[in-house]
């Protein structure tokens, strides 16, 4: 019964898209989490930067990033709305201060954004070579068969070049970073961080929609199901 009631929801999500266009666009703007997730997800980092220019204190930044990432959490919960983006900022905070406590440099405190952006960009990277493009699993979500959009080539196509688009920005903000890292310029890697987040993710996901608003493909191609019909048109608007 679990499995049948599975397959409806699916069923009905996929009926909401006429296009695998639609379907891509739908599940970046969840992925983000809108303007309040970007800037939640930042916000923490900004503080962290703010308060090691001013002090220079590595304890001090710490606390003043962190306190201002569970307040941040606290009001999500107080609302009782998602708190996805800010509890990511909060455990990145955490894992940064792990490293910095290992070694008492405060650029440690920013590493692992940089290993997570090399290793995400590898990631899709590798999966456009392989041809199983990540963003195809965004496609993929829609159906009870994670992989039936490989079969369509347009498909696979389409997802490979949303794909470069998306590994763009990490690979970007790896080659910014890296060399401020090694040069232990910790206030300028703060500020490129910031400044490197929410702008680069929405001229991505600007370039994306751009990409997306050129092509009609229909959403049965991807799923392996009928298309949705005439009447759910106006949703791909």
């Amino acid at each position: 019964m679990t499995t049948s009631m599975s397959n409806t929801a699916e069923a009905d999500q996929s009926a909401a898209y006429q296009t695998v266009e639609a379907a891509v666009r739908g599940q970046l703007a969840k992925a983000l989490g809108g303007k309040r997730g970007i800037v939640e997800a930042a916000l923490p980092t900004a503080a962290f930067t703010l308060s090691w220019i001013s002090t220079e204190q590595l304890r001090t930044s710490l606390i003043i990033s962190g306190g201002l990432a569970v307040v941040l959490l606290i009001v999500r919960l107080v609302q009782r709305t998602s708190i996805q983006f800010v509890f990511n900022g909060l455990i990145g905070i955490a894992i940064g201060a792990f490293f910095a406590s290992r070694t008492g440099e405060a650029r440690d405190v920013l590493l692992p954004g940089i290993l997570y952006n090399a290793a995400y960009a590898a990631a899709m990277f590798l999966s456009i070579i392989v041809r199983w493009p990540l963003v195809g699993f965004l496609i993929g979500s829609l159906s009870g068969d994670p992989t039936a959009w490989r079969q369509d080539s347009g498909v696979v196509k389409l997802c490979s070049r949303l794909t470069w688009l998306l590994m763009l920005p990490c690979l970007v903000r790896v080659v910014v970073q890296l060399p401020l890292y090694l040069g232990n310029q910790v206030a300028a890697l703060g500020v490129a961080k910031v400044i490197m987040g929410w702008p680069l993710q929405v001229a991505a996901l600007g370039a994306m929609v751009w990409v997306l608003a050129r092509g009609r493909t229909p959403i049965g191609a991807a799923t392996g199901a009928p298309a949705a019909p005439a009447a759910h048109e106006g949703r791909d608007t």
